[in-house]
């Protein structure tokens, strides 16, 4: 790597070293290991909603509901909330440090080296746990498809994780490895092809709306919070699951065009309307069916539609089609995020450097290689409720990490350029920090162990490899156009 010139800072060493934004950005601009920026707002938009419609809006609900009743009107108003104030400090960071690797890499700049590995570790679980949950509830709808159109039954052995009483879920390995394939094209194309998923799925999901509203039953909300506040609260922290996405926006930060601009327009634009068609979904699928019903169901939508509706079959199976190509660009998505955390993960040396390598189509492409057989092992082998909220865990304490960034960032770099700013700091980055703890609080405890097993390991990980091969530990810097 080139010498530092200009004003920018000394490096610095020890476990909590930060990393100056202006090598952040260079490093990001320069070399042979950039990304190219191919991404407009729309493009940007689309990985948001194609991140957060899918799994938590076909599958989770279900089980959100037989906890809140009625009332998971209320705990999506209350996720949507908790997101929306961890929504505008990603905004800022974004816009201020437009590099791959998200709240990874807004840690390193702000927080110090150990904080950032501890969240870019936290994401490996976000996102990789993510994308695995999504695809089991995408082989759920594959066999309610295959079952209702041709009378095929999937034998459990082949379609279910052992803790559901199979062997192997092998239609999720499929869908992860067809994901695989699709990533490595390159950002461009597979940026067109969700795009086409996200306008497909909407669709989809407006048909819902539309004939469910002509078999309403006002009758179902009677009893509208069955459990009291304790369930509404339990289920926004299960259905926090439906809004992760809206943060996968910042991982695509290298490759937008314009990302002071672009980058919190998608981030908020994307929560707000998913927010939107989250509540409408809801309130029909409720009018369609009655809680218990939703809430013993693996495919609570489907089902709603063919007991309710009034429509026949049909109309559950172009639901079932709708989930499956929603589920598809979720995961694709995901995916997408997770790879771009890996790489400036890798180019900061905390990963093997080769793994920052990319191929023809400007794609790192043995991280994402190598992360589709990671993905598809957990997919294959884990059942999705215990993957659902580990995935909720980790993205909570990474909004967290996001909050405080915003409010170190303005006291140690007040003059960095912020084509963003969230208002009224330190106030709204310290709501979402109380909010984002008290969600945590309402997870099981075997969640909470399990999670600082996941941390205990990534510990390990970093003193073992990540500390002695660090750019930053080494001294290593990158050439910034930083003024003298």
């Amino acid at each position: 790597m080139a010498t530092v010139s200009g004003s920018v800072p000394p490096a610095k060493h020890g476990i909590f070293a930060t990393k100056p934004t202006a090598e952040l950005i260079a490093q990001g601009e320069s070399g042979d290991r950039k990304l190219k920026k191919s991404l407009g707002t729309f493009d940007l938009t689309a990985v948001g909603i194609g991140t957060i419609i899918g799994t938590g809006i076909y599958v989770i609900i279900g089980e959100a509901i037989g906890k809140s009743g009625p009332a998971i009107i209320i705990s999506f108003i209350l996720a949507a909330v908790t997101c929306a104030f961890s929504a505008l400090s990603y905004a800022e960071l974004a816009s201020s440090i437009p590099i791959s690797g998200s709240s990874y890499t807004y840690a390193y700049a702000t927080l110090g080296e150990l904080v950032a590995w501890i969240i870019g570790w936290d994401l490996v679980l976000e996102y990789g746990f993510a994308s695995a949950a999504v695809s089991v509830g995408w082989g759920g709808y594959l066999q309610d498809l295959l079952h209702s159109l041709f009378s095929i039954q999937l034998p459990d052995a082949i379609a279910k994780a052992p803790g559901d009483g199979g062997v192997v879920n092998l239609p999720s390995v499929l869908l992860v490895l067809f994901v695989v394939w699709l990533l490595t094209r390159g950002a461009s194309k597979s940026a067109k092809t969700n795009v086409g998923f996200v306008l497909f799925k909407m669709a989809i999901l407006l048909f819902f709306v539309v004939a469910g509203i002509f078999s309403f039953h006002p009758s179902h909300f009677h009893d509208f919070a069955p459990h009291g506040v304790s369930g509404t609260w339990s289920a926004a922290a299960l259905i926090f699951f439906a809004y992760i996405g809206f943060d996968t926006v910042s991982t695509a930060s290298e490759e937008a065009k314009d990302p002071g601009k672009m980058l919190p327009r998608a981030i908020i634009g994307s929560l707000a309307v998913c927010t939107f068609i989250y509540i409408l979904v809801a309130v029909v699928a409720i009018g369609l069916s009655t809680p218990s019903a939703l809430g013993n169901s693996d495919a609570p939508l489907v089902d709603a539609l063919r007991d309710g509706g009034g429509l026949g079959p049909w109309a559950g199976d172009i639901l079932s089609v709708g989930a499956l190509v929603a589920i598809t660009s979720v995961v694709l998505s995901l995916m997408y995020g997770q790879t771009r955390i890996l790489f400036a993960m890798a180019r900061d040396g905390l990963l093997p450097r080769s793994w920052s390598t990319l191929n023809a189509n400007d794609a790192p492409g043995w991280i994402t290689v190598g992360l589709g057989l990671v993905v598809a092992t957990f997919a294959a082998l884990i059942p999705l409720k215990d993957l659902a909220e580990l995935v909720n865990i980790g993205t909570l304490f990474a909004f967290v990490i996001v909050n405080l960034g915003v409010i170190v960032l303005r006291r140690t770099q007040p003059d960095l350029e912020r084509a963003f700013r969230c208002p009224l700091v330190p106030i709204v980055p310290l709501i979402g920090t109380a909010l984002c703890i008290y969600l945590m609080t309402q997870l099981k405890s075997i969640t909470w162990e399990r999670f600082f097993i996941w941390l205990a390991l990534g510990l390990v990980v970093y003193f073992l490899y990540s500390k002695r091969h660090s750019a930053v530990q080494r001294g290593e810097r990158v050439k910034t156009d930083a003024p003298a």
